[in-house]
């Protein structure tokens, strides 16, 4: 099995490497500053639903490094397009955090959404593997344009059986774009584990198929995450095409709130993985290089804490928007009219009935008395 790319010791006899070129003490305390405040995020998110204050909420608790570590080495030119796994991944570059709640509460448009094109970051990709089609081609267009910007696309190891996966890498590897595809392979596509996922060992090998470049890293190792994302997007960007990214972790946490792993998996297994995930195993490290110290990594949580707790205040202070909202930036140049009429048809049904009082009901009147009926006993 191909072996994996690692900095970080696990604390299992696996030592220390010395950190790669490109990241100064600096970027060491950013990138920890970034996997705490997702690891925030996420928390707070769950409490949320809990609480029902936002919908079902897709967790990724432990898989921080997998996201900061690779964000954290592209150019802010480059282009990100994120599976709802990653559904944070914009606070890093500019989205307000009110904004992601917003959109796990239902809200829509402005409320609830962000516009792609000013934070290059794409939308939350809810179904499995779409987007990567759309990284490609983002790429393939900025290739023909000239323009030196690559994009990198998240998924996880269940979206390798979705065809959008494999037409994506075919036309990538074919025209040589720059995109890194990087698998989050956490070995659970929800209940189905990775032994019935796919037929191959590893994730990386697929790469081969596509006379594509691929490697394997540990997935708790945001600094690995860094090093094989940056050499991927150098690659890329020197004509050498894309590259296919397997990070091997585990999900230690259920698939989101609607979940219970229990059912399908050995909880003792997760218990396994559980200390190699990426914020204590980064902040031991960077401790040991005299990066970081308990006042800095205190300092550090709390910022991302009242950064989130802000977040859900401006986030409860969103009006509900209206059905309207449903339509909103569908089209360019307004609606159809079978939309128009779709929506005064939900007015219709929505509007309360009129409530008639029960009982005999009054004449009418002239002066102070009705007039009696003929026959009526006066």
């Amino acid at each position: 099995m191909t072996e994996l790319l690692r900095y970080i010791g696990d604390g299992a006899g696996v030592p220390d490497r010395e950190v790669p070129d490109g990241l100064a003490e600096k970027d060491l305390i950013e990138l920890y500053r970034w996997l705490v405040l997702l690891r925030t995020f996420d928390e707070r998110a769950v409490a949320l639903q809990r609480q029902g204050r936002i919908g079902t909420y897709a967790l990724y608790w432990g898989e921080e490094g997998t996201q900061a570590g690779a964000l954290y080495a592209c150019e802010e030119r480059d282009w990100v397009f994120p599976s709802y796994r990653q559904n944070a991944i914009g606070i890093l570059r500019g989205v307000a955090p009110s904004t992601v709640l917003a959109w796990w509460r239902g809200y829509g448009g402005g409320h609830g959404f962000y516009n792609p094109r000013d934070h290059r970051v794409g939308p939350i990709c809810v179904p499995i593997a779409t987007h990567l089609p759309h990284a490609t081609g983002l790429s393939w267009a900025a290739k023909i344009r000239g323009d030196d910007v690559a994009s990198l696309s998240w998924f996880g190891d269940g979206a390798t059986s979705e065809g959008d996966f494999h037409e994506a890498m075919n036309f990538a590897a074919v025209f040589k774009v720059a995109t890194v595809f990087f698998c989050v392979n956490n070995q659970w596509a929800i209940s189905t584990p990775i032994s019935k996922q796919m037929a191959t060992a590893t994730v990386v090998e697929k790469a081969a198929a596509y006379g594509m470049n691929g490697i394997r890293v540990d997935g708790f190792d945001p600094i690995a995450c860094w090093k094989a994302t940056k050499d991927a997007l150098d690659r890329g960007r020197n004509g050498e095409g894309p590259t296919l990214i397997e990070a091997y972790c585990y999900r230690l946490k259920p698939h989101g709130t609607a979940d219970d792993p229990n059912l399908y998996r050995d909880e003792s297994e997760t218990a396994k993985w559980l200390p190699h995930e990426p914020i204590g195993r980064t902040s031991a490290f960077l401790k040991r290089l005299g990066v970081l110290d308990d006042d800095k990594e205190r300092a550090i949580g709390d910022e991302a804490k009242q950064t989130i707790a802000q977040a859900v205040v401006e986030m409860e202070a969103i009006d509900q928007p209206g059905r309207e909202i449903l339509f909103e930036g569908t089209y360019a140049t307004g609606m159809p009219w079978t939309f128009e009429e779709g929506l005064r048809e939900l007015e219709e049904v929505d509007r309360p009935p009129e409530v008639k009082p029960l009982g005999p009901q009054p004449g009418p009147s002239t002066g102070d008395h009705a007039e009696p009926k003929p026959g009526d006993p006066s």
